[in-house]
């Protein structure tokens, strides 16, 4: 009975290493997303356009730009135009709809502790 169990559990904890989340990156490069955020204790829903080069956010009324660096199939780097801040994106997950991604700032800051974010975002079009 015991070589049943352990056998058995084999089995599943080797068929649960297995399981990769889908990555389909490259369907997410370009486009026009949708996605929310956390501000206080309001959750608002934010835009952007994402071309070759840059990306436009559309949030609270403003617009925002940033030129785009992409690191590999799933990762970029964000640069904003004006003041230079730099966010660092990895895509974790893919659906046919939207990807789930991770983000933090590019430039480690050696006296803070590094805040990753997860968010999910939409493609709109």
């Amino acid at each position: 009975m015991i070589r049943y169990a352990i056998f058995t559990f084999l089995i599943v904890v080797g068929l649960s290493s297995c399981y990769q989340p889908q990555r389909d990156c490259k369907a997410f490069e370009t486009g026009s997303f949708q996605f929310n955020y956390e501000i206080g204790d309001s959750v608002k829903t934010g835009k952007f356009v994402r071309g070759a080069e840059y990306s436009v956010d559309y949030y609270e009324g403003k617009i925002d730009s940033a030129k785009i660096r992409w690191v590999n199939d799933c990762e970029f780097v964000l640069q904003d135009i004006h003041s230079k801040t730099a966010i660092q994106y990895k895509i974790i997950s893919t659906t046919d709809s939207s990807y789930t991604f991770q983000y933090n700032k590019a430039v480690k800051d050696l006296n803070k502790e590094l805040v990753v974010k997860t968010g999910t975002a939409y493609k709109t079009n």
